[in-house]
């Protein structure tokens, strides 16, 4: 389905609509087409999957506000209302913004599976480089520019490379300075977890020293999977969809009506 524009965010469904939603946030730069393969996974019969694009990215206009943390939390909370989705899946800084949204009271958000969310500040390895810059035009160059050398080595970054150039670069420069921000003073892993069920689906391989430690000192439940990229919706699609279904059951939350 393509996505439909409504307000500051573009949206694409997939799946019956009597089916229980779960929402899906892409991370940093990047928009909903990093999610559309799970669309031809066994997780799009037993749910609806709602892929939105944020202010800024993908199809979506940027905010008339600056693109903060909690700007796009508000957004996502609205979202989340609107399409009554208790179940929030994201990617990367995603993370932060959901939890964020979580937060707010009240919040229709009950839980959280991370695809490599942001728990330290380490992990602010893409956004937090943005306040090196002083402006949105000197920091996408220069990232376009460090995409493109990663993508001589790995064909996934071409996909992302070609993404963030599609992206609002104020938007972007401005989400990932506040992030740089909010790490500074947060534990995002912290934040995560007042959120009331949480799950955190990584490859260890993916993730900072930090961020390891961090899963080592709390004993959230999380799911390990061994070989996806970053992006692993992308290049292991069902691995990821088989591994939210363990989320669910793992959360003991029911995977359909």
């Amino acid at each position: 389905m393509e996505p439909v524009a409504e307000h500051n965010t573009s949206v694409r469904c997939y799946g019956v609509d009597t089916l229980p939603a779960i929402l899906f946030i892409a991370g940093f730069g990047d928009d909903s087409s990093m999610f559309i393969p799970l669309a031809d996974t066994e997780l799009a019969y037993r749910h609806r999957l709602v892929m939105v694009d944020l202010p800024g990215f993908g199809n979506a206009a940027p905010l008339k506000v600056p693109t903060t943390l909690e700007a796009l939390a508000e957004v996502v909370h609205d979202l989340a209302d609107k399409e009554r989705t208790q179940i929030v899946v994201t990617h990367s800084v995603a993370s932060i913004i959901a939890s964020l949204a979580a937060r707010r009271s009240p919040s229709f958000i009950e839980t959280i599976i991370s695809l490599e969310g942001n728990l330290t500040a380490d992990d602010a390895y893409y956004s937090g480089t943005a306040a090196d810059f002083d402006s949105a035009a000197d920091f996408q160059r220069s990232f376009l520019a460090r995409l493109d050398e990663l993508a001589k080595n790995q064909q996934i970054f071409a996909r992302y490379r070609s993404v963030i150039a599609r992206a609002n670069p104020v938007a972007m420069w401005e989400l990932g300075c506040d992030a740089r921000k909010f790490s500074a003073t947060n534990v995002p892993g912290d934040v995560l977890v007042e959120t009331s069920r949480v799950c955190y689906l990584y490859n260890p391989v993916n993730c900072p020293k930090a961020s390891l430690e961090w899963l080592q000192s709390h004993p959230i439940p999380r799911l390990r999977m061994d070989g996806p990229t970053h992006w692993a919706s992308v290049d292991q699609p069902r691995l990821v969809a088989r591994k939210i279904l363990e989320a669910l059951d793992l959360l003991q939350l029911p995977d359909q009506h």
